[in-house]
């Protein structure tokens, strides 16, 4: 059974515990004055995909069909970065660079930062995954920008019995309580998609990953999951008040597949 888009957004909206603002005014005081863009820093479940890799679709490539005049989406996130790898490699300075007063920095790491046996990525839910995580928020804050965290978005994994399964161990608890801690608005994507995957049930959630004839992925979208997850997302920012209802747009309706475009990759 597949859920309506209202039902969708009304289940993000009461779902996302309130966040304390940052600020003190709310973001939609920006609005008139000059643009805003949402910085993504994560990895390849938000990645923009090009056309070698279609229909691999991640949330960041939808975001935008969610969002109203006067903001913009700049995708920094990258295939397997980690919070730490994506650090290490000065992204999130690239990203520190240009953001500036009023823009919003996504922060989605939590499936590389698992790879235990890979010293280039991995981190320690309590202690470094949670260090790292601050140097993004406090970077973001120093530039007037203000962070958002993010849980990462569940795989398609089911029990013999149906049950959508958690995969991410303590990674989202401990972006839950750094973002508590901090006073950061968290987006829990985490609790979000495995509810809407457990909703459609087994055989439904193949038609929003990565399901081709030559492949089984049950952790990178297509289309329809890109947009299922960016739609969770755009909900989430308006119920963590990061902005404004007015902000957003679309959010209980059908967004087409033909909207999503792979480009070419840039040459090396």
């Amino acid at each position: 059974m597949s859920l309506s888009r209202r039902q969708v957004t009304v289940a993000a909206l009461a779902a996302v515990p309130l966040a304390v603002a940052t600020t003190s005014g709310s973001a939609s005081a920006h609005s008139g004055r000059r643009s805003r863009t949402i910085y993504i820093a994560g990895d390849s479940t938000a990645a923009q995909k090009y056309a070698d890799a279609a229909p691999e679709t991640g949330w960041g490539m939808a975001l935008p069909f969610f969002l109203g005049k006067g903001l913009a989406v700049s995708n920094h996130a990258v295939n397997g970065r980690s919070s730490k790898s994506f650090f290490d490699e000065g992204r999130l300075d690239a990203i520190l660079d240009v953001i500036g007063p009023g823009d919003f920095l996504i922060i989605q790491f939590g499936h590389n930062d698992e790879k235990i046996a890979d010293p280039v990525r991995y981190t320690e839910p309590w202690t470094t995954y949670q260090e790292h995580l601050r140097l993004y928020i406090d970077g973001a804050r120093a530039r007037g920008a203000r962070p958002v965290l993010a849980t990462s978005v569940e795989r398609r994994k089911f029990d013999a019995s149906g049950n959508a399964q958690p995969t991410h161990g303590d990674y989202p608890a401990a972006m839950r309580a750094l973002a508590e801690k901090e006073r950061v608005a968290l987006l829990d994507i985490q609790a979000l998609s495995i509810a809407l995957w457990q909703e459609l049930g087994v055989e439904e959630t193949k038609k929003y990953f990565n399901w081709t004839a030559t492949e089984q992925d049950n952790t990178h979208f297509n289309p329809p999951g890109a947009v299922a997850v960016a739609r969770l997302v755009a909900a989430g920012l308006v119920r963590s008040r990061v902005l404004a209802h007015r902000d957003v747009r679309r959010l209980d309706e059908e967004i087409p597949d033909s909207w999503i475009t792979w480009p070419q990759a840039a040459a090396v």
